[in-house]
């Protein structure tokens, strides 16, 4: 069937996309399950080693990594992993197609969805640049399902001054050549996926006399090979692989740089805002790590509570024990619907199908879901692995890996701290559109459940939330910067609690719900949906509060002498 213009109806069009995606995504389930999750704990099982000199005496600088690793490389190409949301084949929902195939892939690829988040993060850096003539082969190569093609990429930001204040820790100086390359001298204190084929990466140019420009506007953002034609490192030397707490499977290293063959694709002084595209992509990744890492904790404690009897009956049979597992599953429906929001926005960006709300909405909501779920995955992971009793302290059932995997999502990527002053900047640059944006959308989602008897105490809730957070933004405008300062991380509790309620409720509100979807949204809604206006009302922003807090901290702390 077809319109008036040759097309589809949408409706049809769109079913069609999902038996497509459906019948993707049971192919690459079962090959999870019998492929690649042993390939996995294999990766877990034989880290990357760093192999300095050869046997005569000579530096080589090898990262040596496992058959596995190097097949999972190959099996992300062949699932298109990366190429699924660049060849847009079903349009604005390829993103949503890509997210839910990494999310599948996350908790069975052995660590190797680190080096896949940056990889995609810097295919978008490149596409956002217009695809250049000098960048297409990279660009082609991040993004093919060849897997003798296939490139993975790193992204090296960290220095040895600063993680997340990169604007006053990057080092590194940039001197351009004759040839119109540049060549890259400096330390690269925290590279994940070392053993990438390529990188994006920040530096200082330095101009006639040896000068550079410090803050922001200094940093300028360059493509490096890692390893030339031969296969020898771009004069770049291997200092030590990093002693991990987790993500062990994976290469991370200090690098030296020196005269490393760079080229600027960035405007000079214009690399923070050029490579903002790939840290939000990273951020995705990270909350879908995030959320597959607590739907995986939770189904291993669910099946356990069905297996485990202690007191004479099953787990499962023991009214405590079920409403905790009942409690991290609404946390974890909560993360997963946020993530499929926010990855679904995105989609209409890359297709120009967003409005400007969509636009304002996502930009506001990417560091506002990564730095909660983070935070939530940890919680999630812990008493998942709680709920195993002490066996979910022994190694050898592979949750302990999992947990340590799991504590590095709030700290990759920008800590929480971090994230919360990155919210603040971005309503600042929407000069207050973006609040506007969140609060007329939180309330067409609310109005969705208007006919829904059993959500109306969740939507009540939400709305009473809703009219605290517009007080706290009336009340914190007059009350200058400290307070806001001090308000950052409550205030984004408080827009993902509301914003993922608002989620649930409209998801409870469908023809088709189901009593615990309906369940689900009651609860979540339950919690302190708006902590930033409780801790308002506390005084908890205030000057004397902050000095407190110092106070608190130190007291009886030597001022000085005291070491790590």
């Amino acid at each position: 069937m077809e319109g008036p213009s040759g097309e589809r109806p949408r409706a049809l069009q769109d079913n069609m996309v999902l038996e497509e995606v459906n019948q993707d995504l049971e192919r690459f389930g079962n090959r999870l399950l019998t492929k690649i999750k042993p390939l996995g704990w294999e990766c877990e099982l034989n880290p990357p080693v760093f192999r300095q000199y050869d046997a005569w005496g000579q530096r080589v600088d090898q990262i040596v990594t496992c058959s596995a690793w190097r097949r999972m490389k190959e099996i992300s190409a062949e699932e298109g992993l990366i190429a699924e949301a660049y060849e847009r084949k079903y349009s604005n929902w390829s993103r949503l197609h890509q997210a839910v195939k990494l999310y599948l892939f996350s908790s069975c690829s052995g660590g190797f969805n680190c080096p896949l988040a940056m990889t995609d993060g810097a295919a978008k850096v490149i596409e956002s640049l217009g695809i250049p003539g000098s960048l297409k082969d990279a660009f082609d190569r991040l993004t093919t399902r060849d897997p003798k093609k296939f490139w993975t990429s790193g992204q090296w930001m960290t220095e040895r001054r600063g993680g997340s204040d990169v604007a006053n820790g990057t080092e590194t100086v940039a001197r351009k050549q004759p040839d119109g390359t540049y060549r890259l001298y400096g330390f690269k204190w925290f590279t994940s996926a070392a053993d990438s084929d390529m990188t994006l990466t920040l530096a200082r140019i330095a101009d006639a006399e040896g000068h550079v420009k410090q803050g922001s506007s200094g940093l300028s953002l360059f493509f490096l090979k890692v390893r030339d034609e031969e296969g020898k490192l771009n004069n770049i030397q291997v200092q030590r692989l990093k002693d991990k707490l987790g993500t062990r499977q994976m290469a991370t290293a200090e690098l030296w740089l020196d005269g490393a063959k760079a080229e600027l694709i960035s405007a000079e002084g214009r690399g923070v805002a050029s490579i903002s595209n790939m840290l939000n992509i990273t951020r995705i990744h990270n909350v879908i790590g995030a959320v597959a890492s607590m739907r995986r904790m939770l189904s291993l404690s669910r099946d356990y509570a069905r297996r485990r009897v202690a007191f004479g009956k099953l787990l499962k049979d023991h009214p405590l024990h079920m409403q905790t597992i009942a409690r991290m599953e609404v946390q974890t429906r909560g993360a997963f619907l946020l993530l499929m929001e926010i990855v679904r926005l995105l989609g209409l960006a890359e297709t120009n199908m967003a409005s400007e709300q969509d636009q304002l909405l996502l930009r506001l909501l990417i560091p506002v879901a990564k730095l909660y779920t983070g935070k939530q995955a940890s919680a999630v992971a812990v008493e998942a692995m709680e709920s195993f009793g002490g066996q979910g302290y022994m190694e050898d059932t592979g949750l302990p890996v999992m947990l340590r995997d799991t504590l590095v999502l709030s700290i990759w990527e920008g800590t929480t701290n971090i994230l919360s002053l990155d919210v603040l900047r971005s309503l600042t640059k929407s000069q207050g559109q973006a609040m506007a944006v969140f609060f007329s959308t939180v309330q067409k989602k609310l109005e969705r459940a208007s006919s829904t008897a059993k959500l109306e105490p969740a939507v009540k809730q939400t709305r009473d939330a809703i009219s605290s957070l517009a007080r706290f933004t009336q009340a914190a405008g007059s009350k200058g910067a400290l307070t806001m300062e001090l308000a950052a991380r409550d205030f984004s509790y408080s827009l993902a609690r509301i914003y993922t309620g608002a989620l649930l409720i409209e998801h409870a509100a469908r023809p088709d719900a189901s009593s615990a979807d309906i369940s689900a949204a009651r609860r979540w809604c339950n919690q302190e949906l708006c902590p930033v206006a409780t801790e308002l009302q506390n005084s908890s922003y205030e000057a004397e509060e902050a000095l407190m807090d110092s106070t608190l901290v130190y007291e009886g702390s030597p001022a000085r002498g005291s070491r790590l």
